[in-house]
């Protein structure tokens, strides 16, 4: 199969596979348990998985004392982000909350500008235009508020803890680890946090039958193992940026199994809402590429003087 081809295969089963985190994870809620308990578990089936893929490699697990300072602070941003997703499950469609959280590529931009001062193009504004204009929508009906701001908010900062995991990953000493090894360490103190939290609070729930097994199986390997590799595997094909516009297909995944199987509503204004979140996450993703064309494109319509 051509490497391309097969890449753009890996890039949209990485985002359908993101995008099945609600197929999985409502089911769970339903049967009545916490998030924390939901979360420890689907983290301790990853982390075994990914530790005996690892193993059956023969990859290294040695880690020094100085990586485990920045991993922890990884793992903890990333679990903030897991939290206040799930909450997003909890109070608002889970298509809307996933779309909510795919704003994180804008946050990564707004936080390299602020913290490294990373020069900002005009498409990069209209990008947060966009994404601003397409929370809005999605939160406001005519002049009446449709979802809870709270509720908006916590889900928003599960996108800037995302970005936080992300731009910490880039600009620390652990950006040259091999990623399965750097994603191993983050699920263990992942679900270390949330044993503590579980353990400290009202204490880890047991899973109420078989299908809650095969649900929580399911969670920690399909959206949480078998995306991550087939991400690795999409970029070396196709490259980072196609692979981050396939990423447009996780919400849209959301969305569809949030509407055909768990009947939840969805109209127009959220599909405009939607829509517009996608638009500003794709042009933050082709922001250089669009800045070097027009750039080209102007200097060959400019008139040239005698």
């Amino acid at each position: 199969m051509n490497a391309r081809v097969r890449g753009f295969l890996y890039g949209v089963a990485t985002s359908v596979t993101f995008g099945l985190i609600p197929l999985f994870t409502l089911p769970l809620m339903r049967v009545g348990l916490a998030s924390d308990s939901i979360l420890f578990y689907r983290f301790l089936v990853a982390t075994a998985a990914l530790g005996l893929m690892m193993f059956m490699k023969k990859e290294s697990f040695k880690v020094c004392w100085r990586d485990l300072l920045v991993i922890v602070p990884l793992a903890a941003s990333y679990s903030v982000s897991l939290m206040f997703l799930i909450y997003g499950y909890e109070v608002m469609g889970s298509g809307v909350a996933t779309t909510l959280h795919f704003t994180y590529p804008v946050f990564v931009t707004l936080l390299m500008f602020v913290l490294f001062r990373e020069r900002a193009s005009w498409v990069t504004w209209t990008a947060v235009v966009l994404a601003i204009c397409g929370v809005a929508k999605l939160s406001l009906n005519g002049a009446k508020l449709h979802l809870p701001p709270v509720a908006v908010g916590m889900v928003l900062l599960s996108a800037l803890g995302y970005a936080t995991y992300i731009i910490v990953v880039n600009k620390s000493r652990v950006k040259d680890m091999h990623s399965r090894k750097l994603a191993f360490y983050v699920f263990v103190f992942t679900t270390l946090m949330f044993a503590v939290k579980d353990f400290t609070g009202k204490g880890l729930q047991p899973l109420p039958d078989t299908v809650s097994v095969v649900n929580v199986v399911l969670l920690a390997v399909a959206p949480t193992v078998i995306s991550n590799i087939t991400l690795l595997l999409a970029v070396r094909d196709i490259g980072g940026t196609l692979t981050s516009i396939l990423g447009a297909l996780e919400p849209v995944t959301a969305v569809c199994i949030g509407v055909l199987i768990f009947g939840e509503a969805f109209t127009v204004s959220e599909a405009v809402g939607i829509t517009l979140i996608l638009i500003a996450v794709v042009l933050v993703i082709l922001n250089r590429s669009i800045t070097e064309n027009l750039t080209v494109l102007l200097k060959r319509i400019r008139p040239r003087h005698p």
